[in-house]
């Protein structure tokens, strides 16, 4: 994620000691907007082409004009969604193919769009129809088509694909709440650590794609690390943003600290199989989450 500042004095760097790490760029947090903000979001734009002649023609081009952009806005969050789903199907290790073709389901509304649109100017059927087909074709060429099978699910029960999968989807809320909690803060230097603290949240779940294991400890422990975690950011954050109290910026910034570390010590234990005193782990953690709280 790119940094406007940088240095001694800057509202990322630190006064006294070395500025803070900057986290590693993550999938989740850079494909998704670059192949959605530019491409799909100009479908939305082109639905507005449509109205000019819907206003100014007759009653029955501005049924078929208000039609043809409707259909285009819905095509154009269509794609949207499926090209986010198909991003989040691309960085993941263990994922299913999405229930509903979102891109396919896009080009055919585009293509309904413009044959609906070509139908208000010429009242034959040739041309419009040509318009929807060579339309709905180039917007699957544009954005490509959805994704049509599991993906690392070879070998592995259906059941248990599934339920990493919302091990997973679970965990991503919890990280995302963190995220929009911290903007709240208004500290570009936490907003950097919460960064990073979900990065090592990240990791974990790709731990827990390649290899499951004991699923139910993993999300179990996920559980209650991560929800405790949104818990403490949002109250730090409302906190922060009203009294800019450094005492609760320090103790915030221990507690990430802290659980940062016993998460990474936690993801290498659960791949060497080292289940011990877990339930006590996780009631400590439970308890040390409402304390700091």
């Amino acid at each position: 994620m790119a940094q406007k500042f940088g240095g001694k004095y800057s509202p990322n760097g630190t006064q006294g000691g070395p500025p803070l790490a900057v986290p590693p760029a993550h999938p989740f947090d850079g494909q998704a907007p670059a192949r959605t903000g530019v491409r799909a979001n100009l479908l939305f734009i082109a639905a507005l082409f449509f109205l000019p002649g819907a206003f100014t023609g007759t009653p029955s081009e501005l049924l078929l004009g208000l039609a043809a952009a409707g259909l285009m806005v819905l095509s154009a969050w269509l794609t949207r969604e499926g090209v986010r789903a198909h991003t989040a199907y691309d960085q993941r290790k263990v994922a299913r193919r999405p229930a509903i073709p979102r891109k396919l389901f896009g080009a055919v509304m585009g293509g309904a769009a413009l044959a609906v649109g070509a139908f208000s100017a010429h009242q034959g059927l040739i041309y419009p129809v040509l318009f929807g087909v060579v339309g709905a074709a180039l917007h699957l060429a544009a954005f490509g088509p959805d994704p049509m099978k599991d993906k690392g699910a070879e070998g592995i029960d259906t059941f248990q694909t599934d339920r990493v999968a919302r091990a997973v989807d679970e965990g991503e809320k919890y990280l995302v709440a963190m995220k929009d909690a911290i903007l709240r803060a208004n500290d570009r230097q936490m907003e950097g650590r919460v960064d990073r603290f979900i990065a090592a949240a990240r990791a974990l779940f790709r731990s827990v794609e390649s290899d499951p294991r004991d699923l139910t400890a993993a999300r179990k422990y996920l559980s209650v690390y991560l929800m405790g975690a949104r818990d403490a950011t949002i109250k730090f954050a409302d906190l922060y943003a009203r009294t800019r109290d450094a005492q609760a910026r320090t103790d915030y910034t221990a507690l990430l600290d802290d659980l940062e570390t016993t998460f990474a010590e936690r993801s290498r234990a659960f791949l060497s199989d080292n289940r011990s005193d877990l339930d006590i782990e996780i009631e400590v953690l439970r308890e040390r989450l409402k304390r700091e709280a």
